[in-house]
């Protein structure tokens, strides 16, 4: 239920952003990250927005002394109606769908690469390019982890999609296999 209603809110945003066209789009994505960075920084911030006893009209005037003047018109409105509809709670992910359709629209893709030991910067270029080549993305973001569980090869997790070439998935599923052999 939340992520509907985080990809509806983030979806509005796009629409009326694309209006004045994709530079605008990505504009709001660079004032939106500014946004999230200093609502880390300010977790009083959030509390007081969460606070369940301040009511709602002061929790919007709050909205307008913090962010009239230091983000864009649209912005400032936008988290206006998002606080006024008690959506806040889910700003950070109404935030992420955005930032994803900005990616997505620029044809941005985002891996995440796991492998059991550190890759290369050639080896972490050989698989961009790859990624790149087969994806029709246009640029990658990329995302390297480390785990010595996976023994060897490497798993990559792009677009809710999974490529798990692990020694250990390997063996495992080899393992799987013994054992119904063995029982049947």
């Amino acid at each position: 239920m939340a992520k509907l209603v985080s990809g509806t809110y983030a979806e509005a945003l796009f629409d009326a952003a694309m209006e004045t066209g994709p530079a605008k789009a990505a504009e709001m994505m660079e004032e939106i990250l500014t946004v999230r960075k200093v609502l880390a920084e300010n977790p009083e911030f959030d509390g007081l927005m969460r606070h369940p006893v301040i009511p709602k009209q002061e929790k919007i005037r709050v909205v307008k002394d913090v962010f009239l003047g230091r983000v864009s018109d649209e912005l400032e409105s936008f988290l206006e109606i998002v606080v006024s509809k008690e959506r806040y709670r889910d700003l950070d992910a109404i935030f992420s769908c955005y930032i994803d359709k900005v990616k997505e629209q620029r044809k941005i893709g985002i891996a995440y690469v796991t492998t059991a030991v550190e890759l290369t910067a050639g080896q972490k270029n050989a698989v961009e390019a790859r990624l790149l080549e087969t994806s029709g993305c246009l640029e990658m973001e990329m995302h390297y982890s480390v785990e010595p569980d996976i023994i060897g090869g490497m798993i990559i997790r792009m677009n809710g999609r999974v490529v798990d070439s692990s020694i250990r998935t390997k063996l495992d599923g080899l393992t799987k296999q013994l054992l119904q052999i063995q029982l049947g």
